[in-house]
């Protein structure tokens, strides 16, 4: 498949700091691997800083450079917009990338609240009608072990689920004199780490088990209340850990805990599932693995090292011989081929805008429950 006049489709990118830079190298490898899927054409990436944004499409493999975001959404040569920005801004970009035409992939959390998540979810509803497609960017379901535990779930391998222990960690923020960024700022991240972090797992737990939560109890915690700003101290506006006890429809419970203050832990995913008679284990740290435990066994019962790296598992195939692991970035390659497989095909990408607004449901349920210190809040889902 091409794009428009028979070319390979022109991608446009959003933003060209941390996830502009992983969604870039994405695009430029994702048909070195992926051979089978549309061509791309790394067209043009956007940023508001004009000679740092040509920099970095010069050193990422970018045609062009461009500082309005709105330019680069109505050229006739972008076919599929990338936004990898703050976010406040993605509602609005997604809203106007739809509007001109294109497929659209979001970074996770979709939005910013629920109300704008819902305005997002219609607008790719009435595109799909035209053979536009979108995608929420939880690279995380692209990690192929991950994706190996929701298969063995699914089949039963470990029985009835019962519970989820799930925790996301990082310190980053650490240190109280580590400066003030777009990400502390409700008005531009809407949550703390409860968005950044949280919707990782919330997305996770959802995925993993083919359930959606229903009700959550949740607390926040502002360890560190100013940070130093341009123009002096700066009020903290958002949370910098969070816990939440979350109750899916099958009636699962699962615990969560994420937090960019946690000592020592620099990107700590962890997921433990546990049903009736096994359980799953995952660690980021270690993400070509899983600790497999089926059964009860006998004497020498115990979870088995299930190393990720075969031909036959999730993706493996289209990289390394047995045993040669994949890192972090692959899971983004694999995420851009899925959509260029899904537009390819003319069929819907996962995780979808609607599968965005049930993590934003979460999330909302979470920050209503803190505010009520700790009552557990009820969540509705109106897609399916």
């Amino acid at each position: 498949m091409t794009g428009r006049h028979g070319k390979p489709l022109g991608v446009a990118v959003v933003g060209y700091s941390f996830m502009g830079k992983a969604h870039s190298n994405a695009w430029r490898n994702v048909g070195a691997f992926f051979p089978d899927t549309p061509a791309v054409r790394q067209q043009v990436l956007v940023g508001r800083d004009a000679a740092a944004v040509k920099a970095a499409a010069t050193r990422y493999g970018w045609a062009d450079a461009e500082t309005d975001w709105r330019a680069a959404i109505a050229r006739d040569d972008v076919d599929v917009v990338d936004i990898c920005t703050p976010g406040d801004t993605h509602a609005e970009i997604t809203l106007a990338a739809l509007e001109a035409g294109k497929h659209v992939l979001v970074e996770k959390p979709v939005a910013n609240t629920v109300a704008e998540a819902e305005r997002m979810v219609a607008a790719a509803e009435a595109a799909r009608e035209h053979g536009q497609r979108t995608m929420v960017g939880f690279n995380y379901r692209r990690v192929p072990a991950l994706e190996l535990a929701r298969r063995l779930i699914a089949e039963g391998r470990i029985g009835s689920v019962r519970q989820v222990r799930a925790s996301y960690l990082q310190d980053w923020l650490t240190d109280p004199a580590a400066p003030m960024t777009w990400r502390l700022r409700k008005e531009s991240a809407g949550s703390g780490v409860l968005g950044d972090l949280g919707s990782h797992v919330v997305d996770q737990v959802q995925h993993l088990l083919g359930d959606r939560v229903v009700s959550a109890a949740g607390h926040l915690r502002t360890f560190v209340p100013t940070r130093p700003g341009p123009n002096g101290p700066e009020r903290v506006t958002v949370d910098d850990a969070a816990w939440a006890t979350l109750e899916t429809t099958n009636g699962v419970v699962a615990s969560v805990e994420v937090s960019r203050m946690a000592t020592g832990r620099k990107n700590a995913l962890a997921l433990e599932v546990y049903g009736d008679h096994g359980s799953i284990t995952f660690d980021l740290e270690r993400l070509n693995e899983l600790q497999v435990l089926e059964g009860p066994g006998g004497e020498a019962a115990g979870a088995r090292r299930v190393v990720v790296t075969e031909p036959h598992h999730p993706w493996v195939g289209a990289w390394w011989p047995p045993g040669h692991v994949l890192g972090w970035d692959h899971t983004f390659t694999i995420q851009a081929a899925e959509l260029l497989t899904a537009i390819a095909s003319d069929t819907d990408p996962a995780p979808s805008f609607a599968d965005g607004l049930a993590v934003q449901k979460v999330l909302g349920a979470i920050e209503e429950s803190a505010g009520q210190r700790g009552g557990r809040v009820d969540v509705v889902h109106t897609q399916p």
